[in-house]
């Protein structure tokens, strides 16, 4: 434990009135789980309904909802609840991230790069993931427009996080487990799947005006 009774790293972080977690990693990680793969399986199963749409437009509409519902629900209350780790009585979000930081420390101790990274996520790429959902689903102009960049804003804000971490010390975390868990896996998402699909509506954008060079040609 730290010198204010936290179980973070480093060791000699300040944390005063911090709260000791009421919840445990299964109590947390379980629902978390479980209402995510509901979120998706409505959202493929609602799709379903939307006309004609690729499975491959359904998975994405289940992806974005997932996204944006993360970056709204849950990164949401830690930037605009600066005290979560200090409350009498946390809610399931202030376990989350209290948990979380057992994984990046960064967080509990409100870096300040964090919180704006996650800010811009939570009130911008957010709400842009839902939009994309509906964009997708009604097969609008602006779908893959609205796609690529979002994608690149979450990538953007990957770099900012790994890279300031690095620079910081790169010791934010208790153990292996939650380096590889929390750190490195949670958030490997953010990164290979925001390139997948940046790539594909790159490739269906230039496609786009490439139609329109040849036809403007004739």
């Amino acid at each position: 434990m730290g010198g204010d009774g936290h179980p973070y790293a480093p060791a000699d972080l300040h944390l005063p009135g911090f709260v000791p977690l009421q919840l445990s990693q299964g109590q947390i990680l379980a629902p978390y789980l479980g209402t995510s793969v509901f979120v998706v399986l409505a959202v493929w199963l609602v799709s379903g309904r939307c006309g004609r749409l690729s499975k491959t437009d359904r998975l994405l509409m289940c992806q974005w909802a997932f996204t944006g519902l993360t970056h709204i629900m849950i990164e949401g209350p830690f930037v605009f609840t600066p005290d979560f780790f200090k409350k009498e009585n946390p809610n399931f979000f202030d376990e989350v991230w209290k948990e979380y930081s057992k994984g990046d420390s960064r967080y509990v101790a409100r870096d300040a790069a964090t919180v704006t990274v996650e800010g811009i996520t939570a009130v911008l790429e957010g709400p842009a993931s839902l939009l994309a959902v509906y964009a997708i689903a009604s097969r609008k102009s602006f779908s893959h427009i609205l796609q690529f960049a979002v994608c690149l804003g979450q990538l953007y804000g990957c770099l900012v996080y790994f890279i300031a971490a690095y620079l910081d010390g790169f010791n934010f975390w208790v153990g292996p487990f939650y380096f590889w868990a929390y750190f490195i896996g949670a958030n490997s998402f953010w990164i290979w799947i925001p390139t997948l699909i940046a790539i594909r509506s790159w490739k269906k954008i230039c496609a786009t005006f490439q139609a329109e060079k040849m036809a403007n040609a004739e």
